[in-house]
């Protein structure tokens, strides 16, 4: 599903880039100003997706050595 979410993210990063080219070459200010949004939108929420699994991966790495800890204990008994 990240995949899905960081190609949907990148889609609409492009999509307001798009806009906000064509705003500045038409001189639609409206049109540019919104494909700015768009885009810092898109941007933001690909960090917040990449932090995200950053702290998924954290976690996981700590559960295992949490998990590999307690198994080297029960192979001292």
């Amino acid at each position: 599903m990240a995949f899905a979410d960081d190609a949907q993210n990148k889609a609409d990063e492009l999509k307001g880039a798009a806009k906000q080219k064509a705003g500045e070459v038409t001189g639609d200010r409206h049109l540019q100003a919104e494909g700015f949004v768009e885009k810092t939108a898109a941007k933001v929420k690909q960090a917040a997706s990449d932090a995200a699994e950053s702290v998924r991966d954290a976690a996981e790495a700590l559960r295992d050595k949490v998990s590999n800890d307690n198994d080297g204990d029960s192979n001292k008994k």
